[in-house]
């Protein structure tokens, strides 16, 4: 045997191939590139109050999702508006009388186009007969003129009649009777067919040349002047409508604000943990929906309990000049559009409000 190395079973002339190979460590199987592009957002970017959902949450659970935190919202605005009594309140005062000035204008308006709603439109045109016209030939006349077809119905009245209808309705009946002749004439009322102003104006100048007749007059300005104030009246209802609206506007954007100062550092923290905008905007504009919606619920007991007080005295003066009128308040579709209305005030002026000072608050 050759010469060994101590410790060593080989002898020590064997060369590096004849020493046993290692095995190498069985391979792990190659791994294929990750080239798959991503269906759905990374869960730990998520932010809250963000439109990121993993992907397999569908469209009815985030539906589902986005309702319940609106109604969570709702619920919490409200709570708040009612923790707080007295202030909410006064700010709902101040938004039903706002809002109850030009509704009980509109509501006035209304009323009155009910009363002149009897009338025709037509006026009436008054034929005042010459002195020496006796009765039987002034009644002639008037049946004449019945006959006409531009004319739908004629009324006489003998100088008698027309001096009784004067006392009656002048209050100057004690001072009449002391005159020594009665100094109005015989009068004929004729109302007629025919609609427009020019061609009720040709009939006065028709029935002006009979012989009998000493004047004949149109009595056509007093509707006018009607017509002319209730217009007047449409367009000073909404000129204070426009103007008191921005009132409320106005009131619910300093409340808001106000809100929003007070609840700072609340929504710096909710900001830091990634909160947007509209996550955080929600709730205040929830609040402003709850206090246009309040003043509307309030301006309308307002204007009901004000046409219930009034009811009375309007009756009494109704049956004076036998008449069954009666004061009309918001029906359905008026009250609907009132409640709307205001709500959407509310809304719109918490819109502001928040678009103006939310933006200014950010984490630092």
């Amino acid at each position: 045997m050759i010469g060994k190395r101590p410790g060593s079973s080989k002898p020590s002339g064997a060369t590096f191939a004849d020493r046993p190979r290692r095995e190498a460590p069985p391979k792990a199987p190659a791994r294929k590139p990750a080239n798959r592009l991503r269906t759905g957002p990374d869960p730990r970017t998520q932010r809250p109050g963000s439109g990121n959902r993993p992907s397999g949450v569908g469209k009815a659970a985030r539906f589902t999702a986005w309702r319940r935190h609106h109604l969570a919202m709702a619920a919490d605005s409200l709570a708040r508006l009612l923790a707080a009594p007295v202030g909410s309140l006064m700010t709902w005062a101040v938004i039903a009388i706002a809002l109850s000035l030009p509704v009980a204008l509109y509501v006035f308006l209304n009323n009155a186009q009910l009363v002149s709603s009897n009338w025709d439109g037509t006026a009436q045109i008054s034929l005042y007969l010459q002195d020496n016209v006796r009765d039987d030939a002034g009644r002639r006349l008037t049946q004449e003129l019945q006959l006409r077809p531009e004319i739908a119905e004629t009324r006489y009245l003998s100088r008698e009649q027309a001096l009784a209808e004067f006392k009656e309705f002048s209050g100057f009946g004690e001072a009449l009777s002391y005159l020594d002749d009665n100094p109005l004439p015989a009068v004929i009322i004729v109302r007629p067919s025919v609609i427009g102003v020019d061609a009720q104006q040709a009939l006065v100048q028709q029935l002006q040349l009979l012989p009998e007749v000493e004047e004949a007059q149109l009595d056509l300005a007093w509707v006018k002047r009607l017509y002319h104030i209730m217009e007047l009246g449409q367009r000073m209802i909404t000129a204070l409508g426009l103007l008191l609206g921005l009132a409320v506007l106005l009131v619910v954007g300093n409340t808001i604000r106000l809100a929003i100062e007070n609840r700072r550092q609340e929504i710096v923290v909710v900001k830091l943990i990634g909160a947007t905008d509209a996550f955080v905007r929600r709730p205040f504009l929830y609040t402003g929906i709850w206090y246009g919606l309040g003043g509307g619920i309030m301006a309308w007991l307002l204007i009901n309990l004000s046409l219930f007080w009034l009811d009375g005295p309007v009756r009494s003066l109704a049956s004076a000049y036998a008449s069954d009128f009666s004061l009309i308040g918001l029906g359905l579709q008026d009250s609907l559009l009132l409640l709307f209305g205001s709500t959407l005030l509310g809304w719109i002026g918490a819109w502001i409000a928040v678009g103006r000072h939310l933006g200014k608050i950010e984490p630092r």
